[in-house]
């Protein structure tokens, strides 16, 4: 299959969204369909905090369209501990939860560590190791998320690719900002919106992060992004997933919106609008 780039955000339930999303007097129960039909992919938070039920996850999987997403963030009981060695007990539980239920619509997964968790090459194998590389006869695509500064250097980026993770490139002032690919596949977890802006973003910034997805996707690197390593050479394909994660989070649908209006309109097309299976 042909490499790929899905827009999306996180979650799918937030107050003010019911001013700037949803349509009036939409049913709670409703909020996934309808995001579903005009976004590519969601960022689960929920999974992070707690377990979810098999069921939940087929639910999730039932009330979304064909080609459809879900990333899901692992839980901090795996990624938020002393010894990241020690969490073989908490990926397993997690695995075995029933994301399976999610069939083709089960996305990366985003193991997201504390802010104070500092780099160790040993622990970081470790822990990466402990990974499964697929679960109910489905391959799992993994990405970390470093919190601590410590991580941007080439010592960790080396290891990431040898170990075939991807790297999150988190678009912030606030958190570790570098954008080497690690693995076959690019997680961007973006978080610059604004509130004056009704798109998000002005609507110049459009234009030059639907060029930097369709870049990596090509198998490039971006000029201009931070990064620790010098541009790897051209290489295959990558699928890519971009979610509008924080800053201004009322403005975010409306962000991966545009964005996908600015994609679809590069290749000539309308964004998909997928029905509701």
């Amino acid at each position: 299959m042909s490499a790929t780039i899905r827009v999306g955000i996180g979650g799918w339930v937030y107050e003010p969204w019911r001013e700037t999303f949803y349509p009036p007097g939409l049913p709670a129960a409703q909020a996934l369909r309808y995001a579903s039909t005009r976004l590519d992919a969601i960022e689960v938070n929920g999974t992070f905090y707690s377990t979810q039920r098999p069921s939940t996850f087929a639910a999730w999987r039932d009330q979304t369209p064909e080609g459809f997403v879900f990333a899901l963030k692992a839980p901090r009981f795996a990624t938020h501990r002393r010894v990241l060695a020690d969490a073989g007990e908490s990926i397993g539980a997690f695995v075995a939860s029933g994301i399976g239920e999610l069939g083709d619509k089960l996305g990366p997964i985003l193991w997201q560590f504390a802010p104070s968790k500092r780099f160790d090459a040993a622990e970081i194998e470790a822990f990466v190791r402990l990974l499964p590389r697929e679960a109910h006869g489905r391959p799992l695509r993994h990405a970390l998320e470093p919190r601590h500064d410590c991580f941007r250097c080439p010592e960790y980026v080396e290891l990431a690719r040898r170990l075939g993770v991807a790297t999150v490139f988190t678009d912030s002032d606030e958190h570790p900002s570098f954008a080497d690919p690690s693995g076959d596949f690019v997680y961007a977890r973006l978080m610059r919106t604004q509130s004056a802006e009704p798109q998000g973003l002005p609507p110049r910034l459009f234009p030059a992060l639907a060029a930097c997805a369709r870049h990596w996707r090509d198998g490039g690197e971006p000029a201009g992004l931070p990064r620790v390593l010098p541009p790897l050479p051209a290489g295959p394909p990558r699928d890519v997933f971009l979610f509008f994660i924080a800053g201004a989070k009322e403005r975010a649908p409306a962000a991966a919106m545009a964005l996908r209006r600015c994609l679809a309109a590069a290749q000539g097309e309308p964004p998909a609008s997928p029905q509701v299976a």
